[in-house]
């Protein structure tokens, strides 16, 4: 039997991705509410509509958004849990719930990381096409 069809890897395969979403949902609500310390203050971070304070709530929000992601992911039985595609898609929706969410507070931080966008959504683009390619199979 190959390391994909031992029942321990495919629930690890699976405890990855419901963990990963979880921690999301909790960075985002984590980081939200620091932000959140200071909404009141009209000035801050540049006021409401500055690029700064718009990017930090794209970060947060995107934790949550991209957390429940990875649980829907961690939920569904297509693709086949355990197969390659299903793996690929756990590992890359990871890197895209991680890398879009740092990706928002680093260009929040400085403008220069805006450059860095390309990378969260091509790993989230690629694995929701494992998802739908592994999903036909």
């Amino acid at each position: 039997m190959s390391h994909m069809e031992d029942p321990a890897f495919i629930v690890a395969q699976h405890a990855l991705s419901w963990r990963a979403g979880w921690i999301l949902v909790l960075a985002g609500f984590v980081s939200g509410a620091a932000v959140g310390l200071r909404f009141h203050d009209e000035g801050f971070w540049g006021g409401y509509g500055s690029f700064r304070r718009r990017l930090v709530r794209l970060g947060h929000v995107a934790c949550v958004a991209l957390g429940m992601l990875n649980l829907l992911f961690a939920l569904s039985p297509w693709p086949q849990p355990g197969t390659p595609a299903a793996g690929f898609a756990a590992w890359a929706l990871l890197a895209g719930g991680v890398g879009m969410p740092l990706v928002c507070f680093l260009t929040g931080w400085r403008r220069a990381f805006r450059h860095l966008f390309a990378l969260p959504v091509v790993a989230l683009v690629a694995g929701v096409l494992a998802i739908v390619i592994g999903a036909s199979q």
